[in-house]
């Protein structure tokens, strides 16, 4: 801890500096070495501003935070949600020596034209247009030189705090060095490209076919995997625009009724994309902000940016979508049970009364109101609090699906006021418990079940007959075992042996006391003194192993 604050004291003094300006004085105590007591955040507008005067870096970690309603209240995810990094492109000459280095050849013979000013410059990177020699149209995502640096120097302060502030409740609790790992190399991948461009690849293969949705009508970039390395990203250009700001037909017309239809089919597109993503493929794009979709025309849509992915393993996803449904279902002992069910090992300790009351007094607000009424993703943030509130800490995925449900639920209600998004996640929902009842091919299942039962039929007479001959033979055995018993022996042989040594210091205790009562007999008085010593000793054993097992209670 202590060697990661001194090897950042330079950039510590850089971020006490901003702390004070800001006027944060918790982080101010912590800094300058006071006392670590419970963990304050400032107000959430004092933070973005923090994040902001701190750099990129810091920006885009405040864009993590942004994903993950499982901790921090909603108020905070909003703000830091606005955070953009306003950073000055980097000159074309710097960006040129990046570029050659990457592709290790000359820039004329893999690029016919390669426009010098970039169209977007980001924290971590910026984005140029360019023209392959074969006349393909890409997109050339260039890293920011000597990121590497910053980020490391921040990675290790971060690692550094979080250890100090682990020691108080909030952080074991909460166990921020392990949430000060997991943004660390959540930042860490946010610079190797070749994994970013590896995720869109998979994304691409998994919506290449559904049943939810037309495929074609998904776009999401090739990767030029020949001139893409880990600080270099060439993949195909997309030519449309954000989908809250494209023309649908309507800038001319706002009551023009196709395009009203093409905007309620579009959001329809979106929302099936990315419930396939969570809910059958446990791969997701877990910022599905309306800058990374957009919209080319005909109804199509363009998925960029995958660089942050969530992931769902099996179990996961089936607690996920009975939580879904329990939401929608109002079921406050439902989401109880699934919320400690999601939290696994953390759950120890958890009130399961106090739980489901607060569910249960979360949930009665939306008992009067209509799907078309219910903000979705807001009652999974209000799901989520009620979590933490408790002390339940949910996997890390569950707050990106959140933020991605979130994300999605704004981008259809402004695509179409009227858009009911609880309804629209139902029929996905059902069809993947009729999937999950009958399986993809129900034919092969049947064969399947029917061939077992065969077998089953055909083996269970000659194993029918072997058990009633063991019976009749008295050849059976039965081996029982019960879990823990061991564990339950040794402490009854412990608290009988402790039970037999207090007796035998008692009876060598009374028997000293005997013999030194008699005087009459002082040619034995040493018997006594035998006596007296070897209950001391064993009576001082006795406390010690008592002691040394740590149960006085």
């Amino acid at each position: 801890m202590i060697s990661n604050l001194t090897q950042t004291s330079g950039r510590q003094r850089d971020i006490a500096e901003v702390v004070f300006r800001n006027g944060w004085d918790y982080m101010r105590r912590l800094l300058t070495g006071g006392k670590p007591d419970e963990p304050k955040l400032p107000p959430p507008a004092v933070l973005r501003n923090i994040f902001v005067d701190l750099g990129p870096v810091y920006v885009k970690l405040g864009q993590l935070l942004s994903t993950r309603p499982d901790l921090l209240p909603q108020e905070y995810i909003d703000e830091l949600t606005a955070l953009q990094a306003e950073v000055p492109p980097v000159p074309w000459e710097e960006v040129e020596v990046t570029i050659r280095k990457e592709i290790r050849q000359p820039l004329e013979e893999v690029f016919s034209t390669f426009n010098t000013q970039p169209v977007a410059a980001g924290s971590i990177a910026q984005t140029h247009r360019a023209t392959l020699r074969d006349g393909r149209e890409v997109a050339v995502k260039v890293q920011r030189p000597g990121i590497e640096t910053v980020v490391e120097q921040d990675i290790a302060l971060l690692s550094g705090l979080a250890e100090l502030a682990s020691i108080t409740d909030y952080g074991e609790s909460y166990d921020l060095e392990s949430l000060a790992d997991e943004f660390g190399g959540a930042l860490r991948g946010e610079l190797d490209f070749a994994e970013e461009a590896g995720f869109t690849d998979r994304l691409r293969r998994n919506l290449s076919k559904s049943r939810w949705f037309d495929p074609s009508k998904l776009i999401i970039p090739e990767i030029i995997w020949n001139l893409t390395t880990e600080k270099l990203l060439v993949m195909e250009w997309v030519e449309g625009a954000p989908i809250l700001l494209a023309d649908y037909g309507d800038k001319k017309d706002p009551n023009n009724a196709d395009s009203r239809l093409q905007k309620r089919e579009v959001a329809t597109l979106v929302t099936r994309v990315f419930f396939q993503q969570i809910c059958v493929d446990g791969f997701f794009h877990a910022d599905p902000h309306p800058g990374n979709l957009f919209y080319i025309g005909e109804g199509r849509v363009a998925l960029i940016d995958c660089g942050m992915i969530g992931r769902m393993d099996p179990r996961t996803q089936q607690l996920l979508i009975e939580m879904l449904l329990a939401m929608v279902n109002l079921d406050a002992q439902r989401c109880s049970q699934l919320a400690v069910e999601m939290a696994g090992t953390t759950s120890k300790g958890v009130n399961m009364s106090t739980l489901e009351t607060s569910y249960d007094r979360l949930l009665r607000r939306y008992y009067n109101m209509s799907l078309s009424e219910l903000s979705f993703s807001q009652m999974f943030y209000e799901i989520l609090e009620v979590s933490r509130n408790n002390n339940l800490r949910m996997p890390s995925n569950m707050g990106l699906c959140a933020k991605a449900i979130a994300n999605l639920e704004g981008i259809a209600r402004n695509l179409d006021p009227e858009y009911n998004f609880a309804e629209q996640i139902k029929p996905l929902m059902t069809d993947i418990f009729g999937r999950q009842l009958i399986g993809e091919a129900p034919l092969q299942g049947l064969l399947r079940t029917a061939l077992d039962v065969k077998n089953l039929s055909l083996q269970s007479p000659r194993q029918f007959e072997v058990l009633l001959d063991r019976v009749t033979s008295e050849t059976l055995r039965w081996n029982l075992s019960v879990r823990e018993v061991e564990g339950l022996r040794r402490t009854i042989d412990d608290s009988a042996n402790r039970l037999s040594f207090s007796i035998l210091v008692g009876s060598l205790i009374m028997g000293a006391a005997i013999i030194s009562a008699q005087t009459e007999i002082s040619q034995v008085y040493w018997v006594s003194d035998v006596l007296f010593a070897a209950a001391s000793f064993i009576g001082l054993w006795l406390i010690v192993s008592i002691l040394r097992s740590g149960r006085l209670k």
